[in-house]
């Protein structure tokens, strides 16, 4: 293998297969990204066994890269990553020598690499199904910024660390809870799927995919296998394993009613809760308390080993009920972080009822916040 590429571009392919490198790996051979070349394209390749991640460059013009010799290698990622990026130089050659040598070189510069043989590589399927969905890169970025936050870290409930995609004909519905609050992110799409599919996609999975796409309507495939899910983007392969289980019925959480619904300015209201929330302590789970008199909210928190705090701010409400709750002001900060609207309204059912949180600008989103008992 030998050729000359340009430094962005190896490096822009490097940064994205290297979120497949785990430190954590006992198998050494994981710890590479495999490079295989030919005169059509170059393609890097790395996997943890959780995730694989495949790039593809077009060999098509020399002004990016000019191959010089087909071949196939394993390079340790770490290394490779740190040589390419402090290289000053536009071009970087890189050649294969002895089989197992790898020479990466410039003008003024040149490393010596131990390789490892492409046939000591785990055997990597990133076949596509015949049946997929395709979403905007944009739409897939905003259903997981507004619900990956509410999915459980929590390893002893395996089925809650993923975010659970259901989909029914031209419907796609995201779920993701810990228990204590829900999100869900409803998406209608193009075109109907062929087949329902009620898969779980380990939520850190999905975020690392998202940080490399970008924010554009370029489209995403998703094609979802019994025990895998296949991303592709661009010149991009993404695959996840899925989360073996059923993912319990979020729909039994939502209150079908509610006794009134407050109206609120997001950003006002996000700053009072988190005023509020400044005299409260981990260890008390970050607990406020919101009532109504009128057409005032109070809010207030207290902690005997720091102090209390109270904040008032006017709203308006759809009927004359006075409400009181307690709830995490962690947890209502997350949710009111998700909507990108001006305005959110809070349904509240009964004090130790969920409180719901809806914006009319926007329907497809729904939050939804466990209250805390405090008596």
């Amino acid at each position: 293998m030998k050729f000359t590429i340009q430094k962005e571009i190896l490096m822009e392919a490097l940064n994205k297969v290297s979120k497949a490198i785990s430190s954590r790996n006992v198998i050494p051979v994981l710890a590479g990204i495999k490079f295989d070349l030919d005169f059509k394209k170059l393609t890097l390749t790395a996997s943890d066994n959780d995730i694989t991640i495949q790039t593809f460059i077009d060999c098509g013009n020399n002004d990016i890269i000019e191959v010089k010799q087909e071949g196939s290698i394993i390079i340790q990622g770490k290394y490779i990553l740190d040589i390419v990026k402090k290289l000053p130089d536009k071009y970087i050659n890189i050649e294969v020598v002895d089989e197992l040598k790898i020479l990466v070189y410039t003008e003024n510069s040149e490393f010596n690499l131990n390789g490892i043989s492409e046939r000591e590589y785990p055997s990597v399927d990133l076949g596509e199904s015949k049946n997929h969905i395709e979403l905007p890169a944009n739409v897939l970025k905003e259903i997981v910024s507004q619900t990956s936050f509410a999915t459980s870290i929590d390893e002893n409930k395996a089925i809650l660390n993923g975010i659970n995609f259901n989909i029914t004909g031209d419907l796609l519905e995201c779920n993701a809870t810990d228990s204590y609050r829900l999100a869900r992110k409803v998406v209608k799409l193009d075109k109907i799927s062929k087949e329902n599919q009620n898969i779980v996609i380990p939520s850190r999975n999905l975020v690392e995919f998202t940080r490399i796409i970008e924010d554009n309507n370029d489209v995403v495939e998703i094609h979802i296998f019994n025990n895998k899910v296949l991303f592709k983007y661009q010149n991009l392969l993404f695959q996840s394993r899925l989360i073996n289980g059923t993912y319990p019925n979020t729909s039994n959480l939502l209150p079908k009613d509610y006794l009134v619904k407050l109206h609120f300015n997001i950003t006002d209201f996000y700053d009072v809760v988190d005023r509020v929330s400044i005299l409260t302590s981990d260890k008390d789970k970050n607990i406020v308390t919101l009532e109504t008199d009128g057409d005032n909210l109070i809010m207030k928190s207290s902690s005997a080993e720091i102090g209390r705090v109270e904040e008032k701010m006017v709203i308006s409400k759809d009927q004359n009920i006075d409400v009181k709750v307690s709830f995490s002001s962690k947890y209502m900060m997350d949710a009111l972080r998700s909507f990108n609207t001006k305005t959110v309204e809070l349904h509240f059912v009964g004090e130790i009822k969920p409180i719901l949180l809806k914006s009319s600008e926007d329907d497809s989103l729904t939050q939804l916040v466990l209250p805390i008992r405090t008596y």
